[in-house]
């Protein structure tokens, strides 16, 4: 039996009551997480554009937009997806090799379980399938240093989450794993050099790809079987070898991914809750620094301290702030936090920041690339002008697998992200939902997602008539 037939019985054989009670805890944890980073996104300049063209294009279907309208479940996953993982303070798995956002499931998986009028422990189930075969797949079979993007790996997770939430066939869901697997492998490019748009929206992009693709073998087409380890496969042709015996795998990965406590790319969540804490315990002023050395595992180096990556201190657009370690340390430090306001286009080029950044010297250590990913390990190390030395080291951060996030704290979370987009009662309404979210219909939860409205005139709903920034008009006959 080959990886896709074996991968396959996997889903086929997942279950909600094979999740251990702490993994349908985190899992809530990541959807309410998630839920909070895709309202806080609506009306940011790149999902608003999406949003226009989902709507210049937008075909009726079942599925429900975030901030309300309805459509097909290709275009729900692309445009939900895109919210999500725009503002790129989603959740995280760290593997030795690889690096991937396991929540960017969610979307794609979520429109799925809307178009089959599934219920929430169905939506839970198929959303750990889709965390344990990204999770796993990046442990075993990285592709990162071959010049490919996580999302290579994700088309597996998403053709295995979506197969799982439409109650596709073994036959089925083997055809989706083979499709999916074979069509969208994507470069590596997407995060490296000067960042474009492309970084928040590469795995909107697989979603609406592997959503499609999957209801394409729901509908009997079918793909090649040996996907993984057939002549030119996957292994062959960009993984190399390796073996997961699917039918030994659980469904408690999940445990193992990481929450970001800040709003910055997942390997730098320790030195930013360093620097904050050196900032608070210790007294200096910004113009009494003369550097600061953050010495870190190699790949936080390489992705986001000027390694392999590309230069960190060249720094223009919210794509490469988000991304460069001496940004995200400067605005720490100025301005006490990092969340999305230190990615305003005013806050990146103002001059303080700017100049502060190219103090900042981000340093490989062996000892600490070893204990990666175990650990998060880095010293940061402020030099002053007159010669003073404040050092602070740190093995993780509040939110690594270490130190899970609480509940309370991702509520807390998701309430500043989505309290500018949703009145007190629906927010405490969407967060009771997720909570209680074994009882309800997905359907009824998707729609709670489009009640939301803007700071100036309004979101999408049944009530508002246009977006002023997108421009987007809603159709009245619709639901919210």
């Amino acid at each position: 039996m080959n990886q896709a037939e074996q991968l396959a019985q996997f889903v086929q054989r997942a279950s909600y009551d094979a999740l251990s009670e702490e993994a349908r805890t985190q899992i809530k944890i990541r959807i309410l997480d998630a839920i909070g980073c895709a309202i806080g996104a609506v009306e940011a300049d790149v999902p608003c554009r999406i949003r226009a063209q989902v709507e210049e294009f937008r075909p009726s279907g079942p599925c429900t937009l975030i901030g309300g309208g309805r459509t097909s479940p290709e275009q729900a996953a692309f445009y939900n997806g895109a919210l999500v993982r725009y503002l790129d303070f989603n959740d995280s798995y760290l593997a030795k090799g690889e690096t991937c956002h396991p929540s960017d499931n969610l979307a794609a998986v979520l429109a799925a379980a809307e178009w089959a009028e599934r219920d929430g422990r169905a939506l839970m189930t198929a959303l750990a399938v889709a965390y344990q075969v990204q999770c796993r797949l990046s442990d075993e079979a990285p592709v990162r240093a071959k010049g490919f993007d996580h999302t290579t790996q994700g088309c597996y997770a998403l053709a295995a989450g979506i197969s799982k939430a439409l109650g596709l066939t073994l036959d089925q869901t083997v055809n989706a794993l083979a499709i999916c697997g074979t069509a969208f492998n994507a470069l590596r490019v997407t995060r490296t050099g000067s960042l474009s748009h492309w970084k928040g929206l590469a795995y909107a992009a697989a979603g609406f790809a592997c959503t499609y693709a999957t209801f394409l073998a729901k509908r009997g087409i079918t793909g090649p079987r040996e996907v993984f380890e057939g002549d030119k496969g996957f292994m062959r042709s960009i993984a190399g070898p390796f073996q997961i015996d699917w039918s030994r795998e659980d469904l408690e990965r999940v445990r193992k991914t990481v929450v970001k406590k800040y709003n910055a790319e997942i390997h730098s969540q320790s030195a930013v809750e360093g620097i904050l804490e050196l900032a608070g315990t210790s007294s200096f002023r910004v113009s009494d620094i003369d550097r600061i050395d953050i010495e870190i595992f190699d790949v936080a180096y390489h992705i986001i301290g000027g390694g392999d990556e590309g230069d960190k201190t060249l720094v223009r657009t919210k794509e490469q702030a988000d991304h460069s370690l001496p940004y995200i340390v400067a605005a720490a430090i100025l301005d006490g936090k990092v969340t999305p306001a230190q990615y305003r286009p005013e806050r990146i080029h103002a001059e303080d920041a700017q100049a502060l950044l190219r103090k900042v010297r981000v340093l490989p250590n062996q000892e600490y690339s070893g204990k990666f990913p175990e650990e998060m390990p880095c010293r940061i190390t402020v030099v002053l002008s007159n010669g003073r030395r404040l050092v602070c080291e740190k093995r993780d951060y509040e939110g690594f697998h270490t130190r899970p996030i609480r509940w309370e704290a991702v509520v807390e979370k998701f309430e500043s992200l989505s309290e500018p987009y949703a009145d007190v009662s629906v927010r405490r309404v969407i967060a009771d939902a997720v909570a209680g979210l074994e009882s309800l219909p997905v359907r009824a939860f998707s729609q709670l997602l489009a009640r939301l409205r803007q700071r100036q005139a309004g979101i999408p709903g049944k009530n508002i008539e246009k977006i002023p920034e997108c421009g987007i008009t809603e159709r009245k006959d619709e639901p919210s």
